[in-house]
C-alpha cells in the first residue's frame, strides 16, 4: 500500500483548524484494577490546549466499552474540579472510552473555512464549494465531536486485547488494525478510517505526541482503502485525529456537517506535560 504524507511545514500551531481537534486526557493510560482515574476533555494544542468547557449538557455519549458490554459513564462526570470525568475499571483487561458531544455551529468567514477546508483535506466541502460557486461566501458548518481512549487495566494480557482493533459504531472513527499496547519491535502501527461504517479514502490523520503538542509527529492522507500508518515511541502518550465533512440540506444554519474524531493511547508519563 502507498502513504500520502504531507510535510509538516504545512502544518502551523495555533491556528483555528487545531483549536478544533479534542480528545480525551486520562491521568494515566495504564492504571490499577478499581483505581480512580481522572479524564479531562481537551482541545487545541500548544500554547492553545485548554480544556473543553462546553459542559455535560453537551455530551449525548460517554461509556466504557469492555468484554461486549457498554456502561454508561455519563452520572461519574464532574462540573469543575481537577478532572471532567472520575471513573475506575474493576476488571482488568483493555478498556474503551468512547464519547460524543451534540452539534455546535460555525459560521466562518470566507478565507478561514476555505483555508480549514484545505488543511484538513476536507474535499466534500472544496467540491461543492466550487460546484455551488459559493467559494467567496461564509462557510456555515454544524460539527460533533467524537472521541476514544485506550486504557490498560491491570497487567496486559490476552484477555478483551482484539477491543483495540474493533469498531465502536461511531460515524467517523480511526480504528487500529493492531492493538498499541501490542506493537513489538517495529513499532508500526496500521490504521484505518470509518465514516458511516465505511472505510474512507483521502481522509487527513495527524499522529501527534501530547507531550509535545504543538505540530505533529507525522501526517498521513488515507489510500483507497481509508488505511494508513505511523511509527510509534515506545514511550509517551499520543493522539490520532480525522475531521469529515459532508454538505448537508435542510438546515438553516448550515451547509455542511463536520465531524471530528480522534483516539489516543499512551505508554508511561515520561513525555507527559505538567
Amino acid at each position: 500500500m502507498k502513504f500520502g504524507f504531507i510535510g509538516l511545514s504545512l502544518i502551523v500551531a495555533a491556528t483555528p483548524v487545531m483549536a478544533h481537534d479534542f480528545w480525551l486526557q486520562p491521568q494515566r493510560f495504564q492504571v490499577d484494577p478499581g483505581a480512580s482515574l481522572g479524564v479531562t476533555f481537551q482541545v487545541g494544542h500548544g500554547a492553545d490546549r485548554q480544556r473543553w468547557g462546553n459542559g455535560a449538557d453537551r455530551i449525548i455519549l460517554l461509556s466504557d466499552i469492555f468484554n461486549g458490554k457498554r456502561i454508561d459513564q455519563r452520572s461519574r462526570l464532574r462540573d469543575g474540579g481537577p478532572a471532567d470525568l472520575i471513573t475506575s475499571f474493576a476488571a482488568p483487561g483493555l478498556h474503551l472510552l468512547a464519547m460524543q458531544t451534540k452539534y455546535s455551529y460555525s459560521d466562518l468567514p470566507a478565507i478561514r473555512f476555505n483555508d480549514f477546508a484545505k488543511e484538513e483535506g476536507l474535499v466534500p466541502a472544496i467540491v461543492e464549494r466550487k460546484r455551488s460557486r459559493t467559494t467567496d461566501k461564509p462557510g456555515r458548518e454544524r460539527y460533533s465531536r467524537r472521541a476514544k481512549a485506550l486504557i490498560q487495566v491491570g497487567s496486559p494480557t490476552a484477555a478483551n486485547q482484539s477491543l483495540a482493533t474493533r469498531p465502536v459504531g461511531l460515524r467517523l472513527e480511526i480504528v487500529p488494525d493492531r492493538n498499541p499496547y501490542a506493537l513489538g519491535a517495529s513499532r508500526m502501527l496500521p490504521v484505518h478510517v470509518l465514516y458511516r461504517g465505511r472505510r474512507l479514502a483521502n481522509a487527513t490523520v495527524k499522529f501527534t505526541n501530547l507531550g509535545d503538542d504543538a505540530k505533529p509527529l507525522a501526517v498521513a492522507v488515507t489510500d483507497r482503502t481509508g488505511s494508513a500508518r505511523f511509527k510509534v515511541p515506545a514511550s509517551g502518550e499520543y493522539l490520532l485525529n480525522v475531521i469529515w465533512t459532508e454538505p448537508v440540506k435542510g438546515d438553516p444554519k448550515a451547509d455542511f456537517d463536520t465531524t471530528f474524531s480522534s483516539l489516543t493511547f499512551g505508554y508511561d508519563r515520561k513525555d507527559r506535560r505538567p
